[in-house]
């Protein structure tokens, strides 16, 4: 019987083993887990059947469009818990499975090792272990090599000893029928690149990044805004929408329901004469200087984010190519797109459930490829929890197995366990409450649950600070003190971050009452002098480089907050996922100056494969060293300098 045909019977009948409560593991393996490439997954699991033979386990994986399994055995810890771990070696999606089976020779071995020193005779029983290793077929050609050696030597000599060499129980233990072999269900697992979990975000209106009020920004105006951002630290660019504008309804200033002459309207209320979401808006350039934008961005070791709208404007080609895509009222009208009580006449929302659904949601694939062909591996997804849960795991699924690079950041502010769903669903990164975290104890709660166990298995945060939908009540003084506490917060805190261009400039002025900008670039042009005196462009370069420069800082999960005796303070360490790399830090969350006590006796830096307590530490801003005392650090934090201390730790 081969291995398959094991496998198949040991299903039907149940299987001989339990394998019970592995980790990692996402809704009983209903989605998978999401891990960076190149970093050990390491896999736990109760393994346990009846009776007293000695079983073996290893870990089996595969990609998700491949055939062929790939092994690593996994280790008896104590009471039927196994361990293993295993590296994929490249991005994409796979599945993994436990497989057990029985051990019929080393269960041999042990019971014969048993009677000879009870001093029993051992004829019937050598001749059984001797007859096993001529069964033995599935090996390698150096285990085949072992086998048969001490099987002559065996059968030449009668030396039992022969049947009991380290050699030839290894040889065995590869070679020999695997009698119960049992498999658990398959596994699905991400593998995504580097960026999928760190990185920061820059975002801007593609239109305003020129120099004259009132006239158009083009990509050329763009790229030539690019040291600039490339000088701040950032890693990703993120463009809204750069579709043609539809002028049916088009929205005026301010969110007027009526435009004046003149006014741009939205970039959400995609399509017009020009075209659709696969065209771009012909006062921003043509296809091939948005190409050159990329280019550009690569250049200056950035990379492209495209925000991914699923609305469609009166005037997109698909109103009149595909009527059926889209709702209709009882007075025959398209249902434009509401929110009660807020109306949005400028855009129609698509039909996902229609009778011809197979094919929008094709054309929606197809949207997204077409981008990656330009050059662009990042979407920011606009709102995707009030479009259908399954057309993201599908559309995701379509777009990764073709292009493994692709991430997807979703822009939901819904109900936690939504959020939580759409990244169980595939998304790479997703947007957080982290922009309404003002409080030391609802940021240090907040942190603990998206660090804990199963999220960190699967929901990656992105702390935005700002968007052109959100200007925080927080921000609205315009302090710089607080903008440089939240942009401290959200790039020590998390490993990918972003802000919304103005961040720099501490603009501040919102709508009355509202947590909206005046004047919002979404409806208007706006031309800004990028180095305004007070910006703090500076400040946010210097943490962009602590990031770069501290591995630490490069991921979320592995985070810890200290107990600092002051509700105005946050203090934290951060290690690195090979532990060799170790920040600690404190921020104040007030504009007042305190003296805080960082305790730190338990905090260890990985070196040369052992676990050193701290000695001292290094100030990642100035390079200057402090020596602990007492298993601890004083320090100053006087916000309306800096809000935040960064120390590197030392052993």
């Amino acid at each position: 019987m081969n291995k398959n045909a094991q496998i198949q019977v040991a299903a039907t009948t149940g299987g001989a083993f339990h394998i019970e409560n592995v980790y990692p593991i996402i809704d009983g393996g209903r989605f998978g887990i999401k891990r960076i490439v190149g970093e050990p997954i390491e896999v736990w699991a109760d393994i346990y059947r009846d009776g007293h033979e000695i079983i073996a386990a290893a870990i089996v994986w595969r990609r998700e469009q491949d055939r062929e399994w790939q092994r690593a055995p996994m280790t008896f810890v104590v009471n039927d818990r196994w361990t293993g771990r295993f590296l994929p070696d490249g991005i994409g999606r796979y599945v993994y499975a436990i497989e057990a089976w029985t051990d019929d020779f080393a269960t041999w071995r042990h019971g014969f090792e048993l009677k000879k020193t009870a001093g029993q005779d051992l004829t019937l029983d050598a001749l059984e272990g001797a007859a096993m290793m001529t069964k033995a077929q599935a090996g390698g050609k150096d285990a085949a090599t072992i086998i048969l050696r001490e099987c002559e030597r065996f059968l030449e000599t009668g030396n039992v000893d022969a049947l009991l060499s380290p050699e030839l129980k290894a040889a065995m233990a590869e070679s020999q029928p695997r009698r119960d072999l049992t498999r658990s269900p398959l596994l699905p697992l991400m593998i995504d690149r580097p960026r999928a979990r760190d990185g920061a975000w820059y975002e801007m209106v593609p239109r305003s990044q020129g120099k004259v009020p009132g006239v158009h920004g083009t990509f050329k105006d763009c790229i030539a805004r690019l040291p600039d951002v490339a000088a701040m630290g950032f890693d990703v660019v993120y463009f809204t929408p750069i579709n043609p504008i539809g002028v049916t309804n088009r929205k005026g200033k301010n969110n007027a329901l009526k435009a004046e002459p003149g006014d741009v309207g939205s970039p959400y209320a995609i399509g017009g004469a020009a075209g659709g979401h696969d065209a771009v808006h012909p006062e921003l350039g043509t296809l091939e200087d948005f190409r050159d934008f990329v280019a550009a961005c690569r250049s200056l070791d950035m990379e492209v984010a495209l925000d991914f709208a699923v609305q469609c404007s009166p005037d997109h080609p698909w109103i009149k190519q595909h009527p059926d895509w889209f709702k209709r009222r009882p007075d025959g009208s398209m249902k434009y797109a509401e929110n009660p009580p807020k109306k949005y006449e400028d855009i129609h929302n698509p039909d996902f459930d229609c009778a011809d659904a197979g094919s929008l949601w094709n054309a929606r694939r197809d949207v997204f490829l077409f981008w990656v062909e330009q050059g662009v591996k990042i979407f920011r997804i606009d709102n995707p929890h009030t479009k259908p849960l399954p057309f993201w795991e599908w559309v995701i699924h379509e777009v990764q197995i073709q292009h493994p690079d692709v991430l997807f950041l979703a822009e939901a502010f819904t109900r936690p366990k939504l959020m939580k769903g759409l990244a169980k669903l595939g998304f790479s990164q997703s947007y957080t409450y982290f922009t309404w975290r003002t409080q030391k104890w609802e940021i240090e709660q907040y942190l603990n649950e998206l660090c804990g166990y199963p999220e960190r298995d699967f929901y990656r945060p992105n702390f935005f600070v700002n968007t052109p939908d959100i200007l925080p009540f927080h921000l609205q003084s315009g302090e710089a003190w607080m903008f440089k506490a939240r942009v401290a917060l959200a790039s020590m805190l998390s490993s990918a971050y972003g802000i919304y261009s103005g961040f720099e400039l501490l603009e501040h002025e919102a709508l009355p009452g509202k947590e909206e900008y005046l004047d919002s670039e979404k409806y208007e042009i706006r031309v800004r002098d990028w180095d305004k005196p007070g910006n703090i462009k500076p400040y946010i370069r210097d943490l962009n480089r602590a990031r770069r420069a501290n591995a630490a800082l490069q991921q979320t999960s592995n985070l810890r907050f200290l107990n600092v005796d002051n509700e105005h303070v946050t203090g934290f360490v951060k290690t690195s996922v090979d532990g060799t790399n170790v920040v600690v830090g404190a921020i104040a969350l007030s504009r007042e100056a305190y003296e805080i006590w960082l305790p730190l006796g338990d905090v260890q830096v990985l070196i040369d494969g052992d676990k050193r307590n701290v000695a001292a530490l290094e100030n990642i801003m100035t390079g200057e060293r402090h020596g602990l005392e007492w298993g601890g650090f004083r320090l100053r934090l006087d916000p309306m300098r800096d809000p935040a201390m960064l120390y590197r730790c030392l052993a």
